[in-house]
């Protein structure tokens, strides 16, 4: 069973983040805007650099997103983006990039659980949550 999270950037800023995402990842970056949709299909009332559907794909690795119009531009609650990193370094690498111009609401650090694990907001309104597999005495 796979899950895969989907991201709805109502401010407009797709394209920007799923670029920042494949800038920190690493990964194929594929992103189809609202000019690439056969002209009888796009959505109407909404300009042709809106996104309507990135893919960052690693292995077996998705995350997904999209602009929506319909949004009210308020903040996303209820919900992490949750990375696992290979090792320390990657994972404090990870989070440095993430919270760059957002905010750390648990800063990076060894845990009861993990070596390293990290909660933030990126720039892009985006909560995520950082760490690695490796518990702290291993």
């Amino acid at each position: 069973m796979a899950f895969h999270p989907y991201l709805f950037f109502s401010d407009g800023r797709c394209k920007e983040a799923f670029t920042r995402y494949q800038e920190i990842f690493g990964g194929q970056l594929d992103v189809m805007t609202n000019a690439d949709v056969p002209e009888g299909d796009r959505m109407p009332g909404v300009g042709d650099e809106l996104v309507m559907h990135a893919a960052l794909m690693d292995g077996g690795a998705l995350l997904m997103g999209s602009d929506d119009p319909t949004g009210d531009g308020g903040p996303r609650v209820g919900s992490s983006v949750s990375y696992s990193a290979a090792d320390d370094a990657t994972g404090r690498r990870v989070f440095e990039a993430l919270a760059e111009g957002g905010e750390v609401t648990l800063p990076y650090g060894e845990t009861f659980w993990s070596k390293g694990f990290g909660m933030c907001t990126d720039r892009f309104g985006v909560p995520w949550m950082v760490g690695i597999d490796a518990p702290p005495d291993e």
